[in-house]
């Protein structure tokens, strides 16, 4: 396992009820500002009521040479392990029972954070800033994988997703433990713990946010790869939790397939490609049974759950 350096600004005496992890990887100047902007909108609740753990995913850019001031642990990661396994590592330094992240390019404000600490609840494990508020200004090259990879997300959860990877939430550690073993070392980690909640039939709350153009370093974010990339956590997150959504819309393709050439065959080439209808009438009724299968294992890991 790659080694970690943790240090520690003051060593706590009392146990912190929110436990905020900011992920970062050469955002520069950013991350203290963040570090800063998050201990304001906190300091209602009380110095020890909360707790600040900044992970260095490998940064080569020098700014984070020693624990920010307004943080309260910096663990480092000796080389870029991925945004998912920064988050990672905060989880398992965190001791707060409310988790909150938050990323450190300060495109999220953290004046939403209490918000989302006051939604949520033992009914509701999970609050999302939502990127739905008037100033929400996301790039438009995004945009549209971002809405046709919702719109997948929706009808396979079978339910309405406002922001399906949003960086900024609010979640019970007791809740999110359950999932764990599913969450990817990568940048589709958040999507894979909305799905995962919502495919399991958990409450989220949705609050709209705002979201600023980022700070520091420009974007990690591969629009071609990532957007493969989350299609698939999408795919395989719904496939453990109600595989059917999968399944069954292939079956119901390729019998339709199966039907089309059995018919344009038949009509227009005066000779029915039975080999062709064979083959794909044979891989719909395979799909069905491997989704039954499927969806079989899937009501059994939920009953371990």
């Amino acid at each position: 396992m790659q080694r970690l350096v943790v240090s520690q600004m003051n060593e706590a005496t009392t146990q912190p009820r929110v436990s905020v992890v900011i992920p970062v990887f050469n955002e520069g100047t950013a991350t203290a500002d963040v570090c800063a902007r998050v201990r304001r909108a906190l300091e209602p609740m009380g110095r020890d009521a909360f707790e600040i753990i900044v992970v260095d995913d490998g940064s080569t850019d020098g700014a984070l040479k020693e624990t920010p001031s307004g943080a309260d642990v910096l663990v480092r990661h000796r080389r870029n392990r991925g945004y998912g396994a920064a988050l990672k590592t905060g989880f398992a330094h965190a001791r707060g029972e409310t988790i909150v992240i938050i990323d450190a390019d300060g495109t999220y404000d953290p004046a939403y954070i209490p918000a989302l600490i006051e939604a949520v609840s033992p009914d509701t494990p999970m609050a999302v800033g939502a990127r739905t508020g008037a100033n929400a200004k996301i790039p438009a090259l995004r945009k549209p994988a971002k809405r046709a990879l919702t719109a997948l997300a929706n009808y396979l959860a079978g339910r309405r997703i406002p922001d399906l990877n949003s960086g900024l939430r609010a979640v019970r550690r007791t809740s999110m433990e359950n999932y764990l073993h599913l969450l990817p070392d990568g940048f589709s980690l958040t999507t894979t713990l909305t799905l995962a909640f919502v495919s399991d039939g958990k409450e989220i709350a949705y609050i709209p946010i705002d979201y600023a153009s980022r700070r520091g370093a420009r974007s990690k974010i591969r629009p071609v790869r990532d957007t493969q990339q989350i299609l698939i956590t999408i795919l395989r997150t719904v496939m453990n939790f109600n595989p059917l959504k999968v399944f069954l819309p292939l079956a119901g393709i390729l019998a339709a397939m199966s039907l089309t050439v059995l018919f344009v065959s038949g009509v227009y080439f005066g000779r029915i490609m039975d080999g062709t209808v064979a083959v794909l009438a044979l891989s719909a009724a395979q799909s069905v049974v491997v989704g039954l299968l499927a969806d079989m294992l899937a009501r059994l890991g939920k009953a371990r759950r």
